[in-house]
């Protein structure tokens, strides 16, 4: 490939692991600035200790990096400068470096608001850039090959960690601190960053990117959603305190295939106040159902979606409408 015809890869970065430095090799957990005393790499970089990269893509830095990603408003800006940015000619796909731990939501998030076809990779690291045996080299090295792939285009916002491509919409994270840590759950991978080549077996059927009816170009701000875990001997109260506190929107991470519990009377109440309510299931794998023993009226069924995932996909939603039966049509198509 002469260096002309290389793809035009945007490299941008939020806070995480990958591109933090520990204060030696050895390093595995204090590698933030304030424990090792060393900033994080930058994009430039980190692509100056890879030359590997040179081969594989001309690299555009984003020189707005790092971008927070913790909050609502951070990742709607996010979405915003990213939907912004794949709309450059100059600009054949992305990107996206952020820590492991709201990865599966921000690569969510993307995949719901980036309108474009273009390949948008989401990566992150279980081992910081200077640690022994780190991860972040290949996940890294493996994204840029991913957003460079033709075959990723038009395929939604796909996670690249541990030589796995997984969509968005099904990654989750499932170990603290192992480099095998994301997973597609039930669904599995789409396919694989492998040494020879790039290969997907699978696409993503649910709407996203360009079928998305979310404009993040037209979205100023976003609802508080917040996500209730019901247990044994959990408050009933805690749905009316989140409400109190100004959300419009509740998830609650039902227990077995999706049921209430302790919230079962409380979401009564505040669904007939207006208030969404979407059940989910904390147990990983499967279905919540619209119907049967554990559906309440008035609620919607969050399918597969994780509690995270569909605090992500409510909030949009919210954006939108609040009639629960066009609630439930965005959960079914999303």
């Amino acid at each position: 490939m002469t260096h002309s015809k290389r793809p035009r890869i945007l490299l941008s970065i939020g806070p995480g692991t990958l591109p933090s430095q520990g204060s030696d090799r050895m390093d595995f957990t204090g590698y933030n600035v304030r424990l090792s005393g060393k900033p994080p790499l930058t994009g430039r970089e980190m692509v100056a200790a890879l030359p590997e990269i040179d081969a594989l893509a001309e690299i555009v830095y984003d020189d707005a990096s790092p971008h927070p990603q913790a909050t609502h408003e951070d990742i709607r800006k996010l979405a915003r400068f990213l939907d912004t940015a794949a709309k450059r000619d100059d600009i054949d796909g992305i990107v996206w470096v952020q820590g492991t731990n709201t990865l599966e939501e921000t690569a969510f998030f993307l995949n719901l608001t980036v309108r474009s076809a273009k390949p948008l990779a989401i990566v992150g690291a279980q081992r910081p850039f200077t640690a022994l045996s780190t991860d972040a080299h290949l996940n890294l090295v493996n994204a840029i090959r991913v957003a460079a792939c033709p075959e990723a285009a038009g395929m939604g916002a796909l996670t690249v960690t541990n030589s796995e491509i997984i969509a968005a919409r099904d990654v989750t994270k499932t170990s603290t601190y192992q480099v095998q840590t994301f997973s597609g759950r039930d669904l599995g991978v789409l396919g694989y960053a492998d040494p020879d080549r790039v290969v997907l077996y699978h696409a993503p059927k649910r709407r996203h990117t360009t079928q998305s009816e979310f404009d993040i170009q037209s979205i100023d701000a976003l609802p508080m959603v917040e996500v209730l875990y019901p247990h044994t001997g959990a408050n009933p109260a805690l749905a009316e305190a989140a409400v109190a506190l100004g959300a419009t929107g509740l998830v609650i991470a039902g227990i077995g295939a999706g049921a209430l519990g302790v919230f079962t009377e409380t979401v009564k109440t505040l669904v007939a106040k207006g208030i969404a309510v979407v059940r989910s299931a904390r147990v990983g794998e499967g279905r919540v159902l619209v119907g049967g023993n554990n559906h309440e009226e008035g609620t919607v069924a969050a399918d597969n979606l994780n509690p995270q995932k569909a605090a992500v996909l409510l909030a949009l939603a919210l954006t939108r409408t609040r009639n629960p039966a066009q609630l439930q049509r965005i959960f079914d198509e999303y």
